[in-house]
């Protein structure tokens, strides 16, 4: 079970994480409008959250202008989809020993 354990990464455990992480998991990227309505979280609430994952440099932040308006997309790295798929993984493993 320790082995198990060790793969579960405390930078996942909040639902808003999980949630960026997962949209970015099947998506090669998205928005941040995108991000807050498929989450329903706040602005300051996602943009906390997406500012974890990329201090962890689980995500890039790529911004540019659509028209005159602004628009800052998201991709998961390749270390954040191997954290995440591991996370994942682990806590598959965790519900099978339980069943």
């Amino acid at each position: 079970m320790k082995s198990i354990l060790k793969n579960i990464n405390k930078t996942f455990d909040h639902r808003i994480r999980l949630g960026i992480m997962s949209v970015l998991m099947v998506n090669e990227w998205a928005d941040f409008n995108h991000l807050k309505e498929i989450l329903a979280v706040t602005d300051g609430n996602l943009a906390s959250h997406i500012k974890a994952l990329e201090n962890e440099k689980y995500i890039t932040i790529e911004k540019q202008f659509v028209g005159k308006k602004p628009n800052t997309k998201y991709s998961a790295t390749k270390l954040g989809k191997k954290e995440f798929e591991n996370h994942i993984i682990a806590l598959e493993k965790i519900i099978q020993l339980s069943t």
